[in-house]
């Protein structure tokens, strides 16, 4: 069995503060394989009708747990799952719990009780650059091309009928059953939408005309995508400067093997190898995790890739590039002349150990995805 020693670790650190923790993350992207790495535990598949009928009586089944932790792995299936997790947490709180789903506590009307302060989120990403060694993956550029989902990752190519059997089970699994969404054909038009824009400004107006759905619906099917961790939104940076972005966000598909998918590639050119490392990079800042994740763009079309806040006055600006020669300073450089006060990355895979160099006054520090991890926190 692979171990993921980061993602085990976030979850040990949020049992130290609460009972519960919700583990997030798309079908297949490991959390079953990772919730059993805890070894000794009560583990119920939810899934199976013999372990929900355990359940029918919670005070019962807690009352006679064995083991100090209790794993419900796709607890959503569960009739009740709240009021499940709501007992777990108030009548026996020696009791740690471990629950997975696809999705936020909220995706659904089930979860009437999203457990305020009894539990905490781990978001679960699709397996991120410095763990590549552990799935024996040395080649970076066969993880952005096959995407970050282990069954996907782990084959020799990619294989196609995966990912739209994935895209299938996720319309079918956790769209329609969690938020009857109705209009598959459209929807998945949608998602289609978004993988292949991947990285870009988020253009509401431009997905309704292409999908054919309203504007209220797209925005409704957005949340959809988001709660459900399919996509991501970060939203721009700004301090008060006249010129910059302030309302458009940029929206991430989730995984780099669904991106390549959509735009039909099955090999990388030298050029699309950027911006497919900035998802990677971006899967790093969750894992970290970043308190918020921010990108900052003005209107000459500077832009840099993500923006840590560290405090009211201080930020971090983090730009994301396949080699280290690739780097251009201006877009910092202008950047430090609005907001002076903070640290600049450049994120770069392979490099083996962080290193710094002047461009002029500015000072810019290279590190690989793993020491970004370690920065941040």
């Amino acid at each position: 069995m692979i171990t993921r020693p980061i993602w085990m670790q976030r979850v040990e650190k949020a049992w130290q503060e609460v009972p519960l923790v919700w583990l997030a993350g798309v079908r297949r992207a490991g959390k079953t394989v990772l919730a059993k790495e805890f070894g000794d535990s009560e583990f119920l598949n939810c899934d199976l009708p013999g372990e929900v009928w355990r359940l029918e009586d919670p005070e019962a089944f807690f009352k006679s747990a064995r083991k100090p932790l209790v794993i419900l792995d796709e607890v959503h299936q569960l009739p009740d799952p709240s009021r499940i997790l709501k007992i777990a947490t108030d009548a026996f709180p020696h009791l740690r719990v471990l629950a997975t789903g696809s999705s936020t506590l909220a995706a659904s009307r089930k979860f009437r009780d999203t457990l305020t302060g009894r539990k905490r989120v781990v978001a679960l990403t699709p397996v991120l650059a410095e763990e590549l060694e552990a799935f024996g993956i040395a080649d970076m550029e066969a993880r952005v091309l096959r995407g970050g989902l282990p069954p996907a990752l782990m084959r020799d190519c990619p294989d196609w009928e995966f990912y739209s059997e994935w895209l299938d089970s996720y319309f079918a699994r956790d769209v329609q059953e969690l938020f009857h969404v109705g209009k598959r054909a459209e929807f998945l038009r949608m998602v289609s939408l978004v993988l292949r824009q991947s990285g870009g400004l988020l253009e509401i107006t431009s997905l309704a005309k292409r999908t054919g759905a309203s504007r209220p619906t797209v925005m409704t099917w957005l949340d959809v995508l988001q709660i459900t961790q399919v996509a991501r939104m970060v939203r721009p940076f700004s301090g008060g400067g006249r010129r910059e972005i302030i309302a458009q966000p940029k929206l991430y598909a989730f995984d780099t093997g669904f991106v390549c998918h959509a735009r039909g590639w099955d090999r990388l050119k030298p050029e699309d190898l950027g911006l497919l490392w900035e998802h990677l990079v971006l899967d790093t800042l969750v894992a970290a995790p970043a308190r918020e994740i921010l990108f900052w763009r003005d209107k000459s079309q500077r832009e840099i890739d993500f923006v840590v806040p560290r405090s009211r006055d201080t930020v971090d600006a983090i730009e994301c590039k396949w080699t280290p020669s690739a780097f251009e300073p201006e877009n910092l450089s202008t950047f430090r002349s609005i907001y002076p006060s903070g640290r600049n990355v450049v994120c770069c895979p392979n490099l083996t150990k962080p290193y710094q160099r002047h461009f002029g006054d500015l000072l810019v520090e290279f590190m690989s995805a793993k020491d970004l991890r370690v920065f941040i926190q």
